[in-house]
This record gives C-alpha cells, structure tokens and sequence, in this order.
C-alpha cells in the first residue's frame, strides 16, 4: 500500500471514530494537517496572522461539518478545500480594501522556522556574484508571483510549492483536470511575461 493510501484508510478510520463520538480522533487530525494547511494559506494570503485565523478557521469548519462528511473525496482534498475558499474570503477581503502586500526573501520561511528564503537556496561555495545574481532571481520571481492574478497565483502555489496533483488541484478548486492543466500553463506564461516586463 503506497503512502498515500495509508494516509487516506487513517483519516477514514479517524473520520470514522469521530462520527462514533470519538472527539480525540478530530485532535489526531488537527495534529496531522495543522502544520500542511498553514503553509498552503501562507503561501496563498503572504502574512502570518492571516494565515493563522485561516488555518484555525479551516479546522473550525471541517469540525462543524464533519458529521456530514460523505467520503465523496479524501478527507485532506475536502479539508485543503475548505482552506481554499477561505484563503479567498480572505484575499479578497483585502483586496478590496486595497492593503499593502508584499513578501520580503527576509522573511522567515515557516511559523516555526526562523530561516529565510535566502538561506534556504542551495550554497555550495558561491562567489559575490553567483550570490547577487541567485538573490536578484529569487526576488524576482517573488515580485513576478505578486502581481499575479489571485487564480494564477493559487495555482501555481498549490502545483509547485504544494506538489499537488492534477486531480487533487481539480478537487481543491472545483474544477475539471483539464481546466487545472490550462490554467496552470496561463500561469506559467503570464509569470514569464511578468518577468519580461523586467528586463525591458
């Protein structure tokens, strides 16, 4: 049995033991997925106290309607899901009170984690240069992501820093395998021009 299936019979059998009146079994899955979840609306919302009452919020709602969970999905495309669309609330709830985003390579990488994004890019023995040029792209790359649509910028996330699947993204958004395919391409090409838009 792959990991992954393990992963899915255990949070059946820990549903399971919930809806049989077990509440440690919800703590179990709180404990599984908290540190997942927060790192996925991190990414998506880019402020820690955000992502924090998201993540809280997240367990809040799996909590309440997890007695009406029909095992249509796994547990965790259900639980990212219900993330997601609060991740969204969210953005556009500040969006639309046209707060200041933006992401520093000096921010720390993780809640628990006081390294930055600079220290975490691979270092052999770089040279000043190798240095300015790997910082420069990094931060480009962050400032591409920026002005990314809120759609783009969620794809890309959940595909290249989550290292979800075609049929998981579909399940988390709602959306066909096909529309997650070509969404994410749209993603990629308008980063590209993002980055482009740079160097003229």
């Amino acid at each position: 049995m792959s990991a992954k299936a393990q992963e899915v019979a255990l949070d059946r059998l820990l549903v399971d033991r919930f809806k049989s009146g077990d509440q440690s079994a919800f703590d179990e899955m709180v404990a599984r997925y908290w540190d997942r979840i927060y790192s996925m609306v991190h990414q998506l919302l880019r402020n820690q106290q955000d992502a924090e009452e998201v993540t809280q919020d997240a367990f809040i709602r799996a909590h309440r309607g997890l007695v009406n969970f029909r095992g249509d999905s796994a547990f965790s495309t259900w639980l990212y899901q219900i993330a997601t669309n609060l991740a969204r609330n969210r953005y556009w709830y500040w969006w639309r009170r046209k707060r200041d985003q933006s992401v520093s390579i000096d921010a720390p990488v993780g809640p628990e984690n006081d390294m930055t994004l600079a220290e975490v890019i691979p270092a052999e023995v770089e040279s000043p240069d190798d240095i300015a040029v790997t910082d420069e792209f990094v931060a480009r790359i962050g400032k591409g992501m920026e002005r990314l649509s809120a759609k783009h910028r969620e794809i890309l996330v959940l595909r290249n820093i989550k290292n979800l699947s075609y049929e998981e993204i579909a399940a988390i958004l709602g959306i066909s395998v096909g529309t997650v395919k070509s969404r994410i391409a749209r993603a990629r090409e308008s980063l590209r021009a993002k980055l482009g838009e740079d160097f003229k």
